[in-house]
């Protein structure tokens, strides 16, 4: 046993645990309950972080404590099993043979059977929950609460959202994984294609509000990103991997590799160009291009393969002014045949203005004013202020940037587009 009896070592030790083991666990016990009783094995995991959060500051941490959270885990399994067939004689009898199996010593560790059957567990759950009978909202919730261990508060900040809504969602999912009878079994043929979008358009989703919250006091949450990318990687590395997934994952890579450098000290937004390059992770940019070359095998071509080319030009470049924008526009050309969206589009003017001038860039942005779906968007009336203020135009750029600052956006995000004004402002 270990000697961080009742210090604070603990609690950071179980809360650790509990996020990257608690998922594993419970992906497991739902293979061994159903599906149907993805509650069961929730509480099973629960009470096993509830005992080690009892013991442990006390009796010393366990000096494999993965595994002793698993055995305990198992133990409350059989338990629950037990109680549940004394409660009703209808459920299936397997179960108890399944449960009651006595696992191996140290089995998160030292079985790279288990190991495997462990990740395959995890794999098919993130399926499960991104399943298209299920609402996307409602798969975000319930892959960031099954699978990586998030709980409903955390889940909740993340998407401005209050406790009860989220908790709701999350009860919707299960009662749906149980009327419509789901099941962990892995998809085939058109369908494994279906639901592999399903799940790539939720990773990414979960990436995304971590790379840049719409609203709030933090413009990034570091947990969601790495959540994400962790979950891609899982998907990456199983038998079902296609270039599109090496694609995503390269993309999240390059993204997250900038997160030390999107804001400063205090807490605001430091513009991609204004970056100081030498914060960015190098670690996780070579495994950006590990995965970029990855997805360049075999013909399909993505959307995640022209953001991830983006993202890789950005990285290849040692300071703002080598960044070949010639190349980025060629990308975003690709990008916008793929997936003619006004944000991409909005994007896209970005990099027209690097190369052929914030005029031009302006009539882009000209086209996206009456796009619905940019109607509450502040980055659009950013973007247009910014070119404004190059062209000299400052009266009107100051006017976008009131405007700007009258949509949804972060704090951080509020403070640069009042910086932005002040600026446009003074020399009005």
């Amino acid at each position: 046993m270990g000697d961080l009896s009742a210090t604070p070592e603990t609690g950071v030790l179980l809360e650790h645990l509990f996020r990257h083991q608690s998922g594993r666990m419970v992906a497991h016990f739902t293979r061994l309950f159903g599906p149907a009783h993805l509650d069961l094995a929730e509480e099973t995991v629960q009470d096993a972080m509830l005992r080690a959060l009892q013991t442990w500051p006390y009796s010393g941490v366990p000096q494999n404590p993965e595994a002793w959270l698993f055995r305990v885990a198992h133990n409350a399994a059989i338990d629950a099993i037990r109680r549940r067939k004394r409660q009703d004689d209808k459920a299936p009898a397997e179960l108890d043979f399944a449960i009651l199996a006595e696992p191996r010593e140290d089995p998160l560790l030292q079985d790279p059977l288990l190991e495997g059957q462990l990740r395959d567990d995890e794999l098919r759950m993130i399926f499960m929950c991104c399943h298209p009978e299920i609402a996307r909202e409602s798969s975000v919730a319930l892959s960031l609460k099954t699978v990586g261990g998030f709980s409903v508060r955390e889940i909740a900040r993340a998407f401005l959202a209050d406790d009860a809504a989220i908790a709701q969602r999350l009860v919707r999912a299960k009662r749906q994984i149980r009327e419509r009878n789901l099941t962990l079994d892995m998809p085939h043929g058109a369908e494994l294609v279906r639901r592999l979008d399903s799940v790539l358009e939720v990773i990414y989703f979960i990436f995304n509000e971590g790379y840049t919250a719409h609203e709030g006091q933090d413009l990034i949450r570091r947990d969601l990103c790495a959540e994400a990318l962790r979950l891609g990687r899982l998907v990456a590395l199983s038998s079902i991997a296609t270039p599109r997934v090496h694609a995503l994952v390269a993309l999240m890579a390059f993204q997250a590799a900038r997160l030390p450098a999107r804001v400063d000290a205090a807490g605001d937004l430091v513009l991609l160009e204004s970056q100081d390059r030498r914060l960015w992770d190098e670690r996780l940019i070579g495994f950006g291009f590990h995965h970029l070359e990855l997805s360049m095998n075999g013909d399909e071509v993505s959307d995640y393969h022209a953001q991830a080319a983006i993202a890789a030009t950005h990285a290849r470049a040692p300071d703002a002014e080598s960044t070949d924008w010639r190349l980025i526009l060629e990308f975003y050309d690709q990008l916008l045949a793929m997936n003619p969206s006004p944000v991409v589009a909005l994007n896209r003017a970005v990099a027209v203005a690097k190369v052929r001038g914030a005029a031009q860039a302006l009539a882009e942005i000209d086209k996206l004013e009456r796009e619905p779906k940019l109607s509450d968007y502040y980055l659009l009336l950013a973007v247009r202020g910014h070119l404004l203020l190059e062209l000299g135009r400052r009266e009107e750029a100051a006017r976008e940037f009131r405007a700007a600052l009258e949509r949804p956006c972060s704090e951080p995000e509020r403070r640069f587009l009042i910086r932005k004004l002040t600026e446009a402002e003074a020399a009005c």
